[in-house]
């Protein structure tokens, strides 16, 4: 019998090009190929769609973050029998059969935020992780936190600051951040991997760091600064009936005298740590992992998500986001949590990958 074909997809059009990549570099040293076929392909930053080159570099090497190289084959994008074409100017296309599983390891707008479920959604895929609705959401931080609250979990204050307002209302908009107090954090909505984030202790900072975040992003949130310890716990999609499972909690330290967790602290070496178990008291891990599986289920979401909170002073919890695509390398947070918990990185991948395949297309 043939081997279900996988093809794992990397890059995009966004500031998380390079993550994608870290990613699925490490999705593919582990898939298994005597069990899968497996077919890279990646997305360059103009949006082409490329197999992968023989010598395509996925991790950092001198400092220097990787990028989609384009000089593999073109590919046209999976048509309704979930086929594969690819060509070259000048050459006759060449049908490179069908797929039966996309692997997306792809974060931040044009990718995780619902556009490219919904691409292989109209084109009858399979595909790892979640769905069109619980992506789109998941990415944009004011609707996330919108649901959140609404399924009665708890959120910290923040402000939205959308494009109108910040052109024609800015007074207002910055005295309502400053309502907050300071200091304050200042991100994109709708972007990921601690990109465009600043803090403000300051109004002229504070015009900055949105200034900044629109760069990215012309939605901008900013948050009130929570005192309290990083707690992240990750949520698995059960293969069965049963209710997704939490992983053990664990706790991020920045190690690299960053004053947050920023991109440099989350995928440059010796920059972070993670403790797994997180060491909490253990009615507040149970906690914490119940109310990880209740975010996972208010926003619908499939596969995989990580689910990030903060372990007050006085005790308390506060739903920080959720990542539906989160960060996939063997070393990111996510697949560490789930190694502590007895699942290793490789049977993560695999179980992502059935998870995908045992899931029939169109609506659920």
């Amino acid at each position: 019998m043939s081997k279900p074909r996988v093809a794992v997809v990397f890059g995009g059009r966004n500031s998380e090009h390079a993550v994608s990549l870290m990613g699925a570099g490490s999705v593919l040293d582990v898939i298994d190929r005597e069990k899968y076929e497996v077919i890279p392909i990646g997305i360059a930053q103009d949006g082409r769609w490329v197999l992968a080159a023989s010598d395509q570099r996925f991790q950092i090497e001198a400092g220097e973050l990787p990028v989609v190289d384009t000089t593999g084959a073109a590919l046209a994008l999976p048509s309704g029998d979930n086929s594969l074409v690819a060509y070259d100017p000048g050459s006759i296309p060449v049908e490179l059969g069908s797929v039966d599983v996309v692997f997306p390891v792809m974060h931040g707008p044009f990718a995780e935020d619902g556009t490219i479920q919904g691409l292989l959604e109209m084109a009858g895929v399979r595909y790892v992780g979640s769905g069109v609705l619980a992506s789109a959401v998941g990415m944009d931080k004011a609707y996330m936190k919108t649901v959140m609250a609404a399924a009665g979990l708890p959120v910290g204050r923040y402000v939205v600051v959308r494009d109108r307002d910040w052109r024609l209302k800015r007074e207002c908009v910055l005295k309502e951040a400053e309502e907050l107090g300071y200091p304050v954090f200042v991100k994109p909505a709708r972007a990921g991997s601690s990109q465009g984030i600043s803090k403000a202790h300051d109004r002229a900072e504070l015009e900055a760091a949105v200034e900044f975040a629109r760069r990215h992003d012309p939605k901008v949130l900013i948050e009130a600064a929570i005192v309290g310890r990083e707690i992240e716990c990750a949520v698995l999609e059960s293969l069965g009936d049963e209710p997704p499972a939490a992983s053990v909690p664990g706790e991020v330290k920045v190690e690299g005298g960053q004053e947050f967790f920023d991109f440099e602290a989350k995928y440059y070496p010796d920059q972070m740590s993670l403790t797994a178990p997180a060491d909490l008291p253990e009615e507040t891990a149970e906690e914490l992992r119940s109310m990880a599986v209740r975010a996972f289920e208010a926003l619908d979401c499939e596969g995989l998500s990580r689910v990030d909170f903060f372990y007050t002073p006085d005790g308390g919890l506060i739903l920080n986001e959720i990542n539906t695509m989160p960060g996939f390398t063997s070393l990111s947070v996510a697949p560490q949590l789930w190694a502590a918990s007895g699942l290793t990185y490789p049977e993560l991948v695999d179980r992502l990958v059935q998870l995908a395949l045992h899931r029939s297309p169109g609506l659920r």
